[in-house]
């Protein structure tokens, strides 16, 4: 299970600044658990920014059904959205067609339309293997809850660089989100954890 609420509120803090319409859009899988404490950071972390906007979520009932994702993305932005939450696959696509942008999420996927994709909500599972690896080989691995090496204080979970949308994002901005990030590392800023199903504004 993936815990990367905690760069998701920041991706949201970057969309609640740029947005341009007061309007933001998500697209997701399943309202389960883990899909819900991510778009519901998501909608905060904009909200903390501006406290006006409105954001739209619809649930495809898949985990990849990207025509799916892409065609609700489509209505969303019709309907006023000019960035878009690609929890699922397909929204980036229907993001860079309309000339909007997208948060990316799991992966850096810049590169899948840059210029379009101002960041992305990172899960690197890399700390969390290395350290089961590592300790199974000394012989020190015991059962346990292992969410916290999927979360920012482990390196689990992370933004991804702003690359072109550098200059775009104010400085103001950016010096807020490197501070929560470092304050969220160092356990002095705790993103809620709401697992309830989000619904549009």
């Amino acid at each position: 299970d993936d815990w990367i609420h905690e760069p998701a509120y920041l991706g949201g803090m970057i969309a609640g600044k740029m947005t341009k319409t007061n309007v933001l859009g998500v697209v997701a899988g399943y309202p389960v658990e883990e899909v819900n404490r991510i778009v519901n950071a998501f909608k905060l972390g904009a909200k903390k920014i501006n406290p006006e906007i409105k954001v739209k979520v619809a649930f495809i009932n898949s985990w990849f059904d990207p025509v799916k994702a892409k065609e609700y993305a489509l209505a969303m932005i019709s309907e006023g959205a000019d960035i878009l939450y690609a929890e699922r696959a397909g929204v980036i696509e229907a993001a860079k067609e309309a000339g909007v942008y997208a948060i990316g999420n799991m992966l850096d996927q810049h590169d899948e339309a840059p210029g379009t994709v101002i960041t992305s909500v990172v899960w690197d599972m890399w700390p969390l293997v290395k350290y089961v690896i590592t300790s199974v080989r000394s012989g020190s691995f015991v059962a346990m809850d292992l969410r916290e090496w999927t979360m920012m204080a482990k390196g689990g979970a992370y933004l991804a660089p702003f690359r072109e949308f550098e200059e775009m994002i104010p400085e103001d901005l950016k010096q807020e989100i490197e501070d929560i990030a470092e304050r969220i590392k160092m356990g002095m800023f705790r993103v809620p954890i709401d697992e309830t199903m989000p619904t549009s504004d």
